[in-house]
């Protein structure tokens, strides 16, 4: 069933109505030809899932469509994850997004660290950020989110810890870091507590992070890690760690 997202501004529960309005009319319209009578699901971005069939197209350009049945499937994880991700070489970003998007992230930030080989201008870094929300967008409809996450514009690895200050958890994976038992038992607090908290994760780039980062990350309460015995890919780590925690939250 198709999937879209709108405003809660656009639902109207006391006539048991939607207005689809914007690119998604195009793309009901034009593209995936649906006609009147046919259903999707339609999700307000608050955590409301609606059950829609298409009623008429308008117009003005806007598609009216009536509310069959209003659900909350409860899609969305219990505890907020903040994925910090330093800046990957060549396409890798769009793949961590799309995949991270699907495991339930909340938020994806980009960082610019030390041992970045990638260095985006303003000009480009509009342009990526752009790029990388619409992947985002794709795979929020693609995996029924009731929410599309967000891909903020690039800091600084500075930025990014004073932005995660007030996370409830921090974690960066190290791969220096060894103590499997101590990653455990961080891991069971984190997902036996976290009822509304929220949770950043640290990724380093291509070649990990550096020394100083790392000393700079742990003056600031964010817990190293380890993900096991395996030197893991950047775009590889972020996901493992995504995986273990969504697994352990939605049981």
């Amino acid at each position: 069933m198709h999937h879209f997202f709108v405003n809660p501004s656009q639902v109207d529960e006391a006539e048991n109505k939607i207005v689809i309005r914007g690119g998604d009319v195009n793309h009901i319209r034009n593209i995936l030809r649906m006609k009147v009578s046919e259903d999707m699901l339609v999700s307000d971005g608050q955590g409301h899932d609606y059950m829609c069939r298409i009623a008429s197209f308008e117009e003005d350009g806007t598609i009216l469509a009536d509310i069959t049945e209003e659900t909350f499937e409860g899609t969305e994880l219990r505890s907020k994850i903040y994925l910090f991700q330093g800046l990957p070489k060549s396409d890798k970003m769009e793949l961590i997004i799309q995949k991270a998007v699907e495991l339930g992230v909340y938020q994806v930030i980009p960082v610019s660290t030390r041992r970045s080989v990638v260095k985006l201008d303003e000009k480009k870094a509009a342009a990526k950020i752009k790029r990388w929300n619409l992947i985002a967008e794709s795979a929020a409809k693609q995996s029924r989110r009731g929410i599309i996450p967000e891909v903020t514009g690039v800091m600084t690895f500075k930025q990014a810890v004073a932005y995660a200050e007030d996370m409830e958890w921090k974690l960066i994976p190290y791969e220096n870091f060894k103590d499997m038992r101590s990653t455990g038992d961080i891991m069971e607090k984190i997902c036996d507590n976290s009822q509304n908290g929220s949770i950043g994760i640290f990724i380093g780039p291509e070649g990990g992070f550096d020394e100083a980062e790392v000393d700079y990350a742990g003056e600031h309460g964010i817990h190293p890690v380890s993900l096991g015995r395996r030197i893991l890919r950047t775009e590889t780590a972020g996901l493992m760690l995504l995986s273990v925690i969504m697994y352990h939250l939605e049981n």
